[in-house]
This record gives structure tokens, sequence and C-alpha cells, in this order.
């Protein structure tokens, strides 16, 4: 039986106390979606994805697109718009680094990417 997406999955919600993944758990949550990578900031990994457009506007859609699935997972990326591109960075504030919420918005904002309906 094939693996459920991870975007056919719902974030869930955590406050304090979730342990954020080991590397060990990151590899084959990472191996599911495409152009991610895990970096470090400020002392935690983030996944990032930069995503390139033809100009600014459409850059600016790209954030007006992925807003309310951010919003309705109650999970919100970091993002750095400018011309051209929009760099996602997403983590989990409450664990202190990478859990399954974040491979999942990853995977609903890639969805939103490709131009399908999330």
């Amino acid at each position: 039986m094939a693996e459920m997406p991870l975007r056919a999955r719902r974030c869930v919600p955590c406050e304090g106390g979730v342990p954020p993944l080991g590397e060990e758990q990151i590899r084959p949550l990472l191996a599911r979606i495409e152009g991610w990578e895990v970096e470090q900031a400020e002392g935690h990994p983030q996944l990032v994805k930069t995503f390139r457009f033809p100009d600014f506007v459409q850059a600016v859609g790209f954030v007006n697109r992925i807003t309310p699935v951010a919003e309705s997972e109650g999970h919100h990326p970091d993002l750095l718009v400018g011309w051209g591109r929009v760099k996602v960075q997403l983590w989990t504030h409450a664990a202190g680094g990478l859990t399954e919420n974040d491979f999942i918005l990853a995977d609903k904002i890639d969805e939103v990417a490709s131009g399908a309906a999330p």
C-alpha cells in the first residue's frame, strides 16, 4: 500500500514540550518533498525553498495563495519576498526545530506552486 502523501495530512497543533525531529527522522521526510533543503539558522534546522517567478507581482500573488493554506493549518512560514522570488522558511517554534508539520506544510505549498488546488 502506498504511503499517504504529506499534503493529504493535517498539521497537528503543538505547544511547548514537543521534541524536534532528529536527523534520522528528517531524512525520509525530506526525500518526499522536492527541492527543499535543511539549513541551520539561529541554532535550529529549518526547511528552505526558493520559488522563482517572472516578476514581483507574481511572487506576491504566490504569497497570497499560500497564506490561506498556512492559516488553515495553523502553521505559518517565514517568507522573504523579492523581485521574482519567494523564499519559504519552515520550522516549528514550539519544538525548537523541525516537526512533521513543517514537511506537511512544505508539501501543501508545493501543491499550490504546481497550480493544483490545495
